[in-house]
C-alpha cells in the first residue's frame, strides 16, 4: 500500500447536511451519533446562504456572489447574501464548538469543491463560471484561500480535532463530460480538459496541508483515479450508483491506500434493514475484487447515501445510528 495507507477515520460519519433549522439542535445531533468521526453540520432549510453554494460563496476571499432569480451570481462587493451566508456559518461554528468541547480525534467540514462551485456561480452575464477559463482560476484561487481560513477557524475553535475537509463535487462528472448546460438550456459547455480539472482539485486539495481531504459526489460515475492522483485521501460516493465497471477503479483506490466513504443508508425516509444488510453490498463487492476481509475496516467508512436535509428529523437520526451500527458490524463480521 502507499502511503495514504497510514490515514485513519472513523468507521462512520455523517455526508453534511440535516433537516431543519436549530445549529444547536443539528450539532448535538452530528457530534451525539458519531463520538469518533462528528462533522459540521449544514441546514440548507434556513434558507439562500445555507444552502452548500451560498454557503461556500460565502468563504470566498476578494469574490462575493448574490442570490439572482437563476441562482448565485459573482457581484463586486459583500452584500447581504455573502452576511447572511457568514452569520449561519459563525452560528454553525459556535454550536459546533459548544458541543466538542474537549473532542481529541477527526472532525469533518464540508464545503463545495472548485468545479461544482464553477458550474454552480454565474458570471455578470449570467453564464457559468465555467464558460471562462481565467474566471474559473480566480474562484479556485479563492476558494483555496477562503478554505484555509475557515478550516485555521476550525481548528482554533476544536484544538484537541484533526480536521478533516470534504469537497463537494456532485457536477465534477458532468464538468469533465461537457453535460453542464448554459444559460438558455439549449447547449452545454465544452467539457474541461481532465488535465486542467485535476490539476485544480490538486491545489484545492494542497489548501488543507494539515489534514486529510475527502472528495464527495452522490451522481454515477465518480472519477476515483483522477481523485486519488488530485491527493484525496478518501472518495465520497453514494453506494447504489456504483456498477462493475467501477470494480477496477475501486479495487485500484482500496490497494493505493485510498479510503471508501460508502454512502450505504438512504438519505430520505423509508424502512431501513438491520445493519448487516446495510453492508451486504460493501462484503458482495470485497468478494468480487478479491480484497481481504480484514481491509474492510481499515478501509472503509459507512455514510448516508448522501445529505439528509430532505428527510425528516426523526428519521435522520435514526439513519445516523443506523451508519454506526453497520460498520460495527463491517468491524466485527467482515466475511
Amino acid at each position: 500500500m502507499s502511503e495514504n495507507s497510514v490515514i485513519r477515520f472513523g468507521g462512520a460519519t455523517g455526508v453534511g447536511s440535516l433537516p431543519g433549522g436549530d445549529a444547536r439542535e443539528a450539532a448535538r445531533t452530528a457530534t451525539g451519533s458519531f463520538e469518533d468521526f462528528p462533522f459540521l453540520a449544514e441546514l440548507p432549510a434556513r434558507g439562500p446562504g445555507a444552502d452548500m453554494i451560498g454557503r461556500t460563496a460565502g468563504m470566498l476571499v476578494d469574490l462575493y456572489a448574490r442570490v439572482e432569480p437563476s441562482g448565485w451570481r459573482i457581484g463586486d462587493r459583500p452584500g447581504r447574501d455573502t452576511k447572511r451566508a457568514r452569520s449561519w456559518l459563525g452560528e454553525d461554528l459556535d454550536a459546533l464548538e459548544e458541543f466538542t468541547q474537549g473532542h481529541e480525534g477527526d472532525l469533518k467540514v464540508q464545503a463545495v469543491g472548485p468545479w461544482t462551485l464553477a458550474a454552480a456561480l454565474e458570471l455578470r452575464n449570467g453564464e457559468s463560471a465555467l464558460s471562462d477559463p481565467g474566471a474559473c482560476r480566480d474562484l479556485a484561487a479563492s476558494l483555496g484561500e477562503g478554505l484555509r481560513l475557515h478550516l485555521a477557524e476550525v481548528r482554533r475553535r476544536v484544538p484537541g480535532a484533526r480536521v478533516v475537509l470534504q469537497l463537494d463535487e456532485p457536477s465534477l462528472t458532468a464538468v469533465l463530460r461537457g453535460q453542464v448546460r448554459t444559460a438558455s438550456g439549449y447547449r452545454t459547455h465544452r467539457a474541461v480538459d481532465r488535465q486542467i480539472v485535476e490539476a485544480t482539485l490538486r491545489d484545492t486539495v494542497g489548501a488543507h496541508a494539515d489534514g486529510p481531504v475527502v472528495v464527495h459526489s452522490c451522481a454515477p460515475d465518480v472519477p476515483f483515479a483522477l481523485l486519488r492522483r488530485a491527493g484525496a485521501a478518501a472518495v465520497s460516493f453514494d453506494f447504489a450508483l456504483l456498477t462493475e465497471r467501477d470494480d477496477d477503479a475501486i479495487g485500484e483506490a482500496v490497494e493505493g491506500g485510498t479510503r471508501l466513504f460508502a454512502g450505504v443508508v438512504p438519505g430520505t425516509d423509508g424502512p431501513l434493514s438491520d445493519p448487516a444488510g446495510s453492508v451486504m453490498g460493501v462484503r458482495t463487492l470485497w468478494r468480487r475484487l478479491g480484497l481481504h476481509p480484514g481491509l474492510l475496516a481499515e478501509a472503509v467508512t459507512v455514510t448516508p447515501a448522501c445529505g439528509l436535509a430532505g428527510a425528516s428529523p426523526a428519521y435522520a437520526r435514526q439513519a445516523l445510528a443506523q451508519c454506526v451500527r453497520a460498520a460495527r458490524s463491517l468491524a466485527d463480521n467482515p466475511e
